[in-house]
């Protein structure tokens, strides 16, 4: 999955509601925000439509810098769609621990007026349930959890789809058949994307191995890279990672090996090593979300997008990658695309041998939402 805060003063708020009254509304530049929180209770309804006319003001809550390179800068393209709507205006704030400043944050955004606020780190979950009890008349949508209520939902994308074909080009391009992967702390979701990696290099190198390191952190360059660095010194030769920094690629890069990033394309960082990047496209699922709440067509419910509705992709192939591996890889992707392959179809074994997935199931989003086990292959602890 914070230092940056800018405060909106009254003015300017004075300016856009003028503006949004003006027959040709003028938008004004994003602005970050800060807030003191209050102590909320009662329960909300649905919120209304908003009246034709009037300016939607829509907030991102980011839990890195958005100049991370990674989860926050690609939620922050997805904001930047957002912004480009008619009658809609954006504000952000980044780098918000997870827990009581997320709270602050969050309270003050909707004091604010924001109609739409997305949080977009798993941390944020319950700040933004407790917000929005006091403030029915707000949309919000948490990123990555599994909470709702009558003004919350809560939405990820299906980005174990895109490990699983990062997969397939770190397990064909690994020598030692050792790859490592950096990670940032052991919930479903890491979980999930660690093992979906697994089962790509497994499907081209069976007797390959991934070993894991945690961080414990969504973002701090200098401890990611050396994690990776970690991994590097007990032979792996690719390193993937499921982290907000490049850190773990520039460490690929110095020791001569290859390395698979997240979140965007991080091939600028390492471009000698950089294999590929599993990556989100977050501007279709935020415009689409806006419009429905603009409409009065939003509802609250758990969304879960995947590579068939353009949400998660692969970021380009590096120049060594050969052809015949990225053949392999969008045979994959269009098997993916089309339903007639799964990735977590059975049999799926855990480290110890134990049967997770039956020969003939697929693992259902209720298994895969809760995935606190590691499949075979993987080196490390989910603690």
């Amino acid at each position: 999955m914070r230092k940056f805060i800018v405060g909106i003063m009254a003015a300017a708020l004075l300016g856009l509601l003028l503006a949004g009254c003006s027959s040709e509304p003028q938008k004004e530049a994003p602005k970050a925000e800060t807030s003191k929180a209050t102590e909320q209770a009662a329960e909300q309804a649905t919120p209304e439509a908003k009246p034709e006319g009037a300016e939607t003001k829509v907030g991102f809550i980011y839990v890195s810098p958005i100049g991370d390179a990674g989860w926050s800068y690609a939620h922050d393209l997805g904001r930047k769609a957002v912004e480009a709507m008619d009658g809609v205006t954006t504000s952000y704030v980044e780098a918000v621990p997870e827990g009581p400043d997320a709270e602050r944050v969050i309270t003050n955004m909707a004091r604010k007026g924001y109609k739409v606020i997305f949080t977009t780190s798993f941390g944020y979950m319950d700040p933004t349930i407790k917000v929005a009890k006091e403030f029915p008349d707000t949309v919000f949508m948490h990123c990555s959890g599994f909470k709702k209520s009558a003004n919350v939902g809560n939405y990820f994308g299906r980005m174990y789809q895109a490990r699983y074909l990062s997969g397939i080009v770190a397990g064909a391009m690994t020598k030692t058949k050792k790859l490592g992967y950096v990670a940032a702390f052991p919930i479903p979701e890491v979980i999930r994307g660690i093992n979906a990696f697994t089962l790509g290099v497994q499907s081209v190198a069976p007797d390959a191995e991934v070993r894991v390191v945690w961080s414990k952190t969504w973002y701090d360059p200098a401890t990611e890279k050396e994690a990776a660095k970690s991994l590097l010194d007990v032979g792996c030769d690719v390193i993937a990672q499921h982290q907000d920094s490049p850190g773990p690629q520039e460490a690929a890069q110095e020791k001569g090996v290859y390395s698979v990033g997240y979140d965007t394309d991080m091939s600028a960082f390492a471009p000698k090593s950089h294999l590929t990047a599993p990556i989100w496209n977050w501007g279709p699922f935020y415009t689409h979300v806006v419009k429905s709440v603009m409409d009065g067509s939003w509802k609250s419910e758990s969304v879960w997008p995947g590579m068939e509705e353009g949400i998660v992709d692969l970021a380009p192939y590096g120049p060594m990658v050969p052809q015949d591996v990225r053949d392999k890889v969008e045979d994959a992707r269009r098997k993916i695309v089309s339903g007639q392959f799964k990735v977590f179809a059975g049999p799926v074994k855990d480290q110890k041998g134990e049967v997770k997935v039956p020969e003939g199931a697929v693992a259902g989003d209720e298994q895969l939402l809760g995935m606190t086990w590691f499949v075979e292959g993987v080196i490390g602890s989910t603690e």
